[in-house]
């Protein structure tokens, strides 16, 4: 099971968490709660949607822990082996967004879910996940196409 799925949620702990050392953890920890409570799946499909809320919920987790806002930052002359590649504009506008527009547009445009797969996923309307993309979109135009136009 980890085979099949540790890409899909190492992807979606990077794309809330923005940082590979912390997607590891993540990564890590959502499995770890597969194997401290065993778990009876009906299909491949149900042990993916089950660690992708699992991953998001904990990913919420981490971000709202008190120990994560008090983490220090580094300072600018260290070189950060975990970075991003720099010149992926897309990517960077996507991370950036907030964590209810992350999610779907993660489970849309890289998992290829549908959005009624999506809204059963996340618990979410269908209605709100259409919104969420939509807004998602229009967002990430602005903020791609901003930086055009500022040139």
């Amino acid at each position: 099971m980890f085979h099949r799925h540790v890409k899909t949620v190492y992807r979606l702990c990077f794309a809330h968490l923005g940082s590979a050392a912390d997607a590891e953890d993540a990564t890590q920890s959502v499995f770890m709660k597969l194997l401290d409570r065993p778990r009876k799946f009906n299909d491949e499909e149900h042990e993916k949607a089950w660690l992708i809320v699992c991953a998001q919920n904990h990913c919420r987790d981490v971000l709202k822990s008190a120990s994560r806002r008090r983490t220090a930052e580094l300072p600018d002359d260290l070189p950060d082996e975990g970075a991003r590649p720099e010149g992926d504009e897309t990517l960077e506008a996507v991370l950036s967004l907030p964590p209810k527009y992350k999610t779907c547009v993660y489970l849309y445009y890289y998992e290829g879910y549908r959005t009624a797969d999506i809204a059963a996923l996340t618990g979410t309307p269908a209605s709100t996940v259409r919104s969420h993309l939509s807004e998602a979109r229009t967002l990430l135009r602005d903020m791609l196409g901003g930086e055009e136009r500022g040139r």
